[in-house]
């Protein structure tokens, strides 16, 4: 049952909503068609948070919706029209108003198979989960909540309008959609839904890649994605799509003892800020772990190179993602970078912190963030030692930033200075001499142009030739 107070409560939350979309209500309601807000907007009024979502259902069918809206909209579109959407913009705020609707998946098909429904009920119906199975009818503000989905956000439960068979056999992505709304809201899943998840994950095959990858994505960026992770594991979920996870969950830490690698690449994670690409690095950041793993005295267990070859992993499966090139370069640059601050054990020369920095580049602050949420050890004194490490590791960036520009570093002398000096053509010879001058650049810091072309002349002349 819907609490006491719905009807003056949310109303009075979603006034400046209503206020803002009195007129395409007005327009629906002339023409005698219904028209409702429905979905996110709603279940997040019931929760007093902000929604950028405006989403519509109506009894009206697309052409007819189209034929309202046009001439009406400041723009409209139509690519989701054969599902039933039609996409428009209105002072500025953009709008999707869909045909109620009932669609299921086909047992072989990526593609949903679309009826459209006369009833806001059986529209509801064939949505994700009970919270988001509410709507507000507009104009008069009646709540059409037929599966309790106030009661359920206020158990903190999720669950599906219809059997979760039958809800993820609609569509399969739902499956990892749960775990978002169990990060995200801090809902617990029904045990039925966990056991359709446990029995049904491999149906998630039939949904595209991409979006899968774009629902890994919404997962990453919520505030606490620990345990929405722990349920892909747990319903092997994520075996189907991400098996490198669970695979960490047989790996011990020799570093962070108090933890497998599986629990402590989620710690790291959820230590991490929500930044999407960052949030991805520390999920992969330990992938390599288990391919390295080797045994030494004593049953000491190490895991040499594992961020090399965690780094090729990352890029493998963030190519069978279908994540875009820049992504795969960024996130797997950061799982094989992550161990680079561990390499200076004696103390941060200056030559040490140019090239920390030359290898980082533009993803200095993500590497050094990273680096820091990667320490989760109990220990206070390490974890205490570690953090002064980095406070003076980037103390020594930002001096000899002021002193040197260090994120633009390059040779005292460029390509046709070095070509002027030694009389030469373009070629290879002119690149080494150019790869000689950065390291002595690395080195040394900034010798001038004098100093660094005498130096030239000295390596040019020992050279062979």
């Amino acid at each position: 049952m819907a609490p006491v107070g719905w009807s003056v409560v949310i109303p009075e939350r979603l006034r400046p909503l209503v206020v803002e979309t009195s007129d395409l209500a007005s327009l629906f309601d002339a023409a005698g068609h219904r028209l409702y807000l429905v979905g996110g907007v709603v279940r997040d009024a019931v929760l007093g948070r902000g929604s950028d979502d405006l989403d519509f259902t109506t009894n009206a069918r697309p052409d007819e919706i189209e034929a309202l809206v046009s001439g009406w909209a400041d723009a409209v579109w139509t690519q989701g029209k054969r599902f039933g959407t039609i996409g428009l913009r209105y002072r500025g705020r953009n709008m999707e108003i869909t045909t109620h609707r009932a669609e299921a998946y086909n047992a072989d098909s990526r593609k949903p198979h679309v009826v459209f429904a006369d009833a806001i009920e059986a529209d509801l119906s064939r949505r994700d989960f009970t919270v988001n199975a509410m709507a507000l009818s507009l104009p008069d503000l009646q709540l059409i909540d037929p599966f309790d989905g106030v009661g359920d956000l206020a158990a903190s439960r999720l669950r599906t309008p219809l059997p979760p068979e039958e809800s993820f056999s609609d569509d399969p992505l739902r499956m990892l959609r749960a775990a978002r709304f169990v990060a995200g809201y801090g809902l617990v899943p029904d045990p039925a839904l966990t056991t359709a998840v446990l029995t049904m994950r491999s149906r998630l095959d039939i949904v595209s890649d991409e979006r899968v990858r774009d629902e890994l994505d919404k997962l990453m960026v919520v505030e606490r994605p620990g345990e929405g992770l722990w349920f892909l594991v747990r319903t092997g979920l994520s075996d189907e799509f991400l098996p490198e996870l669970p695979a960490l969950a047989l790996e011990q830490d020799p570093i962070h003892r108090h933890k497998d690698v599986l629990a402590h690449t989620i710690a790291v994670v959820e230590n991490t800020s929500p930044d999407r690409l960052l949030r991805l690095a520390a999920l992969f950041h330990d992938v390599g772990k288990p391919k390295t793993r080797s045994f030494g005295p004593r049953g000491a267990v190490s895991f040499h190179h594992h961020e090399v070859v965690g780094a090729r992993m990352t890029r493998d499966r963030m190519k069978a993602l279908r994540y875009s090139s820049d992504d795969i370069e960024t996130v797997s640059r950061l799982v094989e970078l992550h161990l680079r601050f561990h390499t200076y054990r004696m103390g941060w020369t200056d030559s040490a912190v140019r090239r920390y920095v030359r290898d980082a580049g533009p993803l200095l602050e993500q590497l050094n963030e990273l680096t820091r949420c990667d320490c989760t050890t109990r220990n206070a004194a390490k974890a205490d030692a570690l953090a002064r490490r980095m406070d003076e590791l980037e103390a020594r960036i930002a001096e000899l930033h002021e002193q040197e520009e260090l994120r633009a570093i390059r040779p005292d002398l460029d390509g046709n200075a070095v070509m002027e000096r030694l009389g030469l053509g373009p070629g290879r010879d002119v690149g080494e001499a150019l790869a000689f001058l950065l390291e002595l650049r690395l080195e040394d810091g900034p010798l001038g142009p004098d100093e660094a072309g005498r130096r030239l002349d000295a390596w040019w002349a020992g050279r062979p030739h």
